[in-house]
C-alpha cells in the first residue's frame, strides 16, 4: 500500500488559516464543536473560459486526513501566539492534543473526474470543530492540482489539433523553391513534400503522429512545491513526461530533456571532439565520429555550418548515441543547426544507432518545423534512411494554449511540445476558486445568501448524478436532496431544474445514470480502498475527454454543460431563500 503520509511534510494541521483555529476555540468554548456538520467543497466557475474542470488532489487530501494530529510543538506554539494566549488550557491539552479524523466521513468524486460548477468535489461529514479545522488544508490540496490538471488537459487537446496532407495549390516555403539550375550533388526540391500540415479544414492525414506534451516548468514554477505539483498533476491532465528529475523518481513519471544553448556555446572548436568515438552496434568496434561527419559534409557540400555547434553535436552524440536529440537554434536554425544535426545523425546511423530528433526554441515554429521535416524527408530519400521520417521535432519557447491553436491553423510538423511557464503558472487564470461551505448542521440545512447569485449556496446534503444520453456522452449533472424518495433511473423521465432560474428546465430520459460520489474516508477505518495511481487517473481523464461532446472542448465559445437540481431541491432552496431573507419595510 502507498504511504499514507502527505508527500509534502509542510502539510500538517498548522497548514491552515488562523481563523479556523479561532473559530474552533469559540465552538469548543460554547459547546458547539461536537455538533454533526456537513460541508461541501466545490467551485463556482470553470477556469480558462472553458466548459469543464478536472478534479485532482484527492490523494493528498486523504493522506492529510489519515495523518492529522497536532504535535506537542504545534500545541505549544499555538498556546503562545498573541491571538490564542488567553484561551483556556483545556482547549490545547484536552481538545487539540487528542484531536484526529476518526469521526470524519468523506465522500468524493474519482480522482481525474471531469467536474462542473456547484457539484461538490468532496463532501465531509464531521463534528463541527474538526470539520472546520481541515477546511483550508483541503482547499489548498485541491485548488492548484485541479487547476493545473485542467490547464494541462486543455493544452493536450489543443496540441492534438488536426493533421493534414498537402492539398492542391499549396506552395513550398521560399527556401525550398527549386533553384533554376541546381548544383551537382545539391538537393533537389522539385518534388512535393511527402506530408505537410496545412490549415484546419483540409483532408485528414492519419499517418502523422499526434503531438505529445512534456512539462518543462520547474525553473519557472512558484517554488519547489509548485514545481513538483505541476509535474504530478500535468501528467494526470495528459502530459507525457516531465523534465523534473525528482518528480520522476518519487512519482515514477517518464522524464525527458535535451541540452541547453550553453552546451552548444561551450564548444568552440572541432579539436575538442577529434577523439570522440561511438561503438558500432554490429561488432562493438569503437569508431571515430568526426571523419564520418566530415564525409557527409563534403558529399552534401554544407561547408558553412558553425563548427563549434558541430563539435557540440558530436560530443552529445558520443555521449548519448541512442537518444540523440539536439537543440538546433543556437546560431542559425536552417543553415547551421539543422544541417549539423543531419550530418551527425547520418554518421550515427552508419554505426547502427537511431537518432531521436531536434528541438526548436525560437523563431517561427510553424515555418521552421515544416522546413525541417521537408529536409528530413529529402535526406531520407536520398540516402535511403527511413528513420528520417520518424524523427521528433520538439518545440518550446513560451508556448501556451493560444499558441497551440494558432499553430494548428498555420500548419506545422511538430511532434512534441515542451511547455513550462504558461503551464505551471496557469497564465490565463492563476486560481481555481474552490470553496468549502457548511450546508447542514445537526440535520438542519443551512443557506448562505448573497446579492451575487453565483454565491448563493444550495442548502442541505445532496446526492449528485451524471445522466447520459443515447449517444453515450453525458447530458448533464443532477443533484437531489439526500432524503428525496425519487432518484433518477434509466429510462425514466427526470425533470431537471436550473437552481436559480425558474424558466430554465429540461426533461431527460437517461440511458445511463452514474452516482458521482463514493466513500473514500471512513473515520476510524481511514482510507477506503486503494488510492488511484497517477497512471490510472491519467487514463481516466483521457477516457472522459474522448467521450465528451466536441463543443465542450472548443477553445472559442465552448458549449455549456448543464448542472441541474431536482424539483424538490429547487422548491426547498427557494422557500428557504425567502425565509432567511429579511423583508425590507418602506415608510
Amino acid at each position: 500500500m502507498a504511504s499514507q503520509q502527505p508527500t509534502n511534510n509542510l502539510v500538517t494541521p498548522l497548514l491552515t488559516d488562523l481563523y479556523q483555529i479561532t473559530m474552533a476555540y469559540a465552538y469548543w468554548k460554547t459547546g458547539q464543536h461536537t455538533k454533526k456538520a456537513h460541508f461541501e467543497l466545490f467551485f463556482r466557475k470553470n477556469p480558462f473560459g472553458g466548459s469543464y474542470t478536472l478534479f485532482a488532489g484527492l490523494d493528498e487530501v486523504l493522506k492529510f486526513l489519515s495523518s492529522f494530529r497536532f504535535s506537542q510543538d504545534d500545541i505549544e506554539y499555538l498556546r503562545n501566539t498573541a491571538a490564542l494566549c488567553h484561551c483556556e488550557p483545556a482547549f490545547f491539552d484536552d481538545y487539540l492534543a487528542n484531536l484526529d479524523c476518526s469521526e470524519v466521513i468523506v465522500h468524493a468524486m474519482k480522482e481525474g473526474s471531469m467536474v462542473f460548477p456547484r457539484v461538490p468535489l468532496i463532501t465531509v461529514t464531521a463534528p463541527l470543530g474538526i470539520g472546520n479545522l481541515i477546511e483550508t488544508t483541503m482547499l489548498t490540496l485541491v485548488n492548484y492540482p485541479s487547476l493545473v490538471a485542467t490547464n494541462a488537459s486543455r493544452m493536450v487537446v489543443a496540441a492534438r489539433g488536426q493533421f493534414w496532407e498537402q492539398t492542391a495549390g499549396a506552395t513550398l516555403p521560399r527556401s525550398m523553391t527549386p533553384p533554376e539550375s541546381p548544383r551537382a550533388g545539391a538537393l533537389s526540391s522539385a518534388k512535393p513534400r511527402k506530408s505537410m500540415q496545412l490549415s484546419e479544414g483540409g483532408p485528414s492525414d492519419f499517418t502523422r503522429r499526434k503531438p505529445k506534451c512534456v512539462e518543462f516548468g520547474l525553473r519557472r514554477a512558484q517554488g519547489p512545491d509548485g514545481g513538483f505539483s505541476a509535474s504530478k498533476y500535468s501528467h494526470v491532465g495528459g502530459f507525457h513526461a516531465t523534465s523534473n528529475v525528482l518528480a520522476g523518481k518519487l512519482l515514477n513519471l517518464p522524464i525527458g530533456g535535451t541540452h541547453a544553448h550553453s552546451f552548444v556555446m561551450s564548444y568552440t572548436s572541432l579539436d575538442l571532439v577529434r577523439d570522440a568515438k561511438v561503438q558500432r552496434v554490429d561488432n562493438g568496434e569503437m569508431v571515430l565520429l568526426l571523419p564520418l561527419v566530415r564525409k557527409y559534409q563534403a558529399e552534401l557540400e554544407w561547408h558553412d555550418t558553425n563548427e563549434g555547434e558541430m563539435a557540440a553535436f558530436i560530443g552529445y552524440a558520443s555521449s548519448f548515441p541512442n537518444s540523440f536529440l539536439c537543440l538546433i537554434d543556437t546560431y542559425d536554425t536552417l543553415q547551421s543547426g539543422l544541417r549539423n544535426f543531419i550530418l551527425v545523425a547520418l554518421a550515427l546511423n552508419d554505426l547502427g544507432h537511431t537518432p531521436r530528433g531536434i528541438r526548436l526554441d525560437s523563431g517561427d515554429l510553424s515555418y521552421l518545423s515544416l522546413e525541417c521535416e521537408y529536409l528530413f524527408h529529402e535526406i531520407g530519400d536520398r540516402f535511403n534512411r527511413s528513420f528520417f521520417y520518424d524523427l521528433d521535432i520538439v518545440a518550446s519557447n513560451d508556448i501556451n494554449e493560444a499558441v497551440l491553436h494558432s499553430l494548428n491553423k498555420q500548419g506545422h510538423a511538430i511532434t512534441m511540445f515542451g511547455i513550462g511557464t504558461n503551464l505551471v503558472t496557469c497564465q490565463n487564470q492563476p486560481a481555481l476558486g474552490c470553496v468549502c461551505k457548511l450546508v447542514e448542521i445537526d440535520g438542519e440545512p443551512r443557506i448562505k445568501l448573497s446579492n451575487d447569485l453565483d454565491k448563493v449556496l444550495i442548502p442541505g446534503q445532496k446526492i449528485a448524478y451524471r445522466l447520459f444520453g443515447e449517444a453515450g456522452w453525458p447530458l448533464l449533472d443532477y443533484m437531489a436532496g439526500i432524503h428525496e424518495e425519487s432518484q433518477p433511473a434509466v429510462g425514466e423521465r427526470v425533470l431537471c431544474r436550473h437552481p436559480f432560474i425558474e424558466q430554465k428546465r429540461v426533461a431527460v430520459i437517461p440511458s445511463r445514470v452514474v452516482k458521482l460520489h463514493s466513500l473514500v474516508f471512513d473515520g476510524k477505518n481511514g482510507i477506503v480502498g486503494e488510492l488511484s495511481s497517477i497512471t490510472e487517473s491519467r487514463q481516466y481523464v483521457n477516457d472522459q475527454i474522448n467521450n465528451t461532446r466536441a463543443d465542450l472542448l472548443r477553445y472559442v465559445n465552448p458549449g455549456e454543460y448543464k448542472v441541474s437540481v431536482s424539483e424538490d431541491s429547487f422548491r426547498f432552496l427557494h422557500n428557504m431563500w425567502q425565509q432567511e431573507t429579511p423583508v425590507t419595510e418602506l415608510r
